[in-house]
């Protein structure tokens, strides 16, 4: 019986389609994930940039002027009463009132967990991309002893 017979080129055919299909879609998840990861990492900038700005206001004297952002580098010149509460978002455009020392609490268990989803993320993305390393590898051995059988074959 010869290995090439057109029933084993069948399979091997359909294995590398199969093989193309699925890495086709561990790329794309990769790429997904890899845009989560940045969604999570501007997310965690913006927390540690809130709580770097409370802590600031706080070590600021009295009656310090601050340049307070509006957004898109704009800015305004003010003064902040330490005492008075704190506007935060807490989701679906809803923005809540809090005690300060609350508010820094609120961040910190914010960047808690987007620490622990990133950990997580990478964790995927690291099992994502070991199984296209695997499967590359062997759709280029494939490629590699299908052009070496035609060489041989074709002198």
């Amino acid at each position: 019986m010869s290995a090439s017979s057109p029933e084993s080129t069948e399979v091997t055919e359909q294995q590398v389609q199969e093989d193309l299909i699925r890495l086709d879609a561990y790329r794309s998840q990769l790429n997904a994930l890899v845009q989560q990861h940045q969604i999570l990492s501007a997310s965690r900038q913006d927390h540690l940039r809130a709580r770097e700005s409370l802590d600031g206001v706080d070590r600021a004297p009295a009656d310090a002027e601050l340049l307070l952002p509006l957004g898109a580098e704009a800015f305004v010149r003010g003064s902040v009463d330490r005492s008075a509460p704190v506007l935060v978002g807490i989701g679906s455009g809803i923005v809540v009132e809090m005690d300060r020392p609350k508010v820094v609490e609120l961040l910190s268990d914010r960047l808690k967990r987007i620490d622990q989803a990133v950990k997580d993320l990478e964790t995927q993305m690291t099992s994502v991309d070991e199984r296209i390393q695997i499967l590359s590898q062997r759709l280029d051995a494939i490629a590699r002893a299908s052009q070496a059988a035609s060489d041989v074959g074709g002198h």
